[in-house]
């Protein structure tokens, strides 16, 4: 599933390009995603001009003139592709969307296992949406400090890495980020999360927000179907510490035989990488 650097880098491309165009036409090939496609929603938009997009979590908002906005949600396989007025864009196999601008530029949803989601609400009330209500700080704000981490991490007896992936800790951060972030912060993704605190509490936030920084300057991670807007691959993946790397040496280990590389271990049916030497 695209996380938090891959939604921003698809936010940034998006608005770009479509800040201040006027929605001409938006073309559904279907009438459901993970949920039902609000009824009326091509109506809804056409038309309107699009004031700006903004994010919360893995959601992105496209808010439109008239006080609506739209919250995209690009599931697991979910990615849109932009293409310019001069630019020929045939339609490919499970793009389910199309919003067409008057000034030419057209967005595709492509999903081929239809995890993601459309919906509307009024942008007065975005924050209240069932999907968005119960999300925790975004990481990369300052309102995301080690108070606010030790405060949401207290009491609780699940593995750091569970707690990191809970929306309501953090917002935006998924298994690849997790992994990424706790090796930074040289902490194991076993240790309980209520015993981050202090120390190990500000390394983490650090880690956290270097890692999704660095990660969207590089376009985010390709893997499997993700794409940027323009069609072109993430590089993120290439700068990956552990995620993926198994049994590889870690960068900070001596190796063979005072350490045996980087292992895994299963947490909530999503494989966990890390140093066992390194993170405690």
């Amino acid at each position: 599933m695209p996380e938090l650097p891959e939604v921003e880098t698809v936010r940034r491309g998006l608005a770009a390009r479509l800040a201040g165009n006027l929605i001409g036409r938006v073309g559904l090939a279907r009438g459901d995603l993970r949920w039902p496609i609000p009824a009326g929603f091509a109506e809804a938009l056409a038309g309107r001009r699009i004031l700006e997009f903004g994010r919360r979590g893995k959601t992105i908002l496209m808010r439109l003139e008239g006080g609506l906005s739209v919250l995209w949600h690009l599931g697991m396989s979910g990615r849109l592709r932009l293409s310019g007025p001069d630019e020929a864009a045939p339609a490919l196999a499970h793009e389910h969307v199309v919003i067409e601008t008057e000034e030419g530029w057209r967005v595709g949803f492509i999903d081929p296992r239809r995890f993601g989601s459309l919906d509307l609400v009024s942008t007065a009330h975005e924050a209240q949406h069932p999907r968005l209500a119960g999300l925790g700080p975004e990481p990369l704000e300052d309102a995301f400090t080690r108070s606010k981490l030790e405060a949401a991490l207290a009491g609780r007896r699940s593995a750091i890495k569970a707690a990191l992936m809970d929306q309501s800790v953090v917002a935006g951060l998924g298994n690849i980020y997790a992994c990424e972030a706790l090796f930074r912060a040289r902490i194991s993704p076993r240790r309980e999360a209520r015993t981050v605190r202090g120390d190990r509490a500000a390394r983490l936030v650090a880690a956290i927000k270097a890692t999704l920084a660095e990660a969207i300057a590089a376009g985010g991670s390709s893997l499997r179907d993700w794409r940027q807007t323009s069609g072109e691959l993430g590089y993120f993946q290439h700068a990956w510490k552990v995620y993926g790397h198994a049994g590889e040496p870690c960068e900070r280990c001596p190796g063979p035989p005072a350490c045996r590389g980087i292992a895994t271990v299963v947490q909530q049916g999503r494989t966990t990488f890390y140093c066992p030497r390194t993170q405690r």
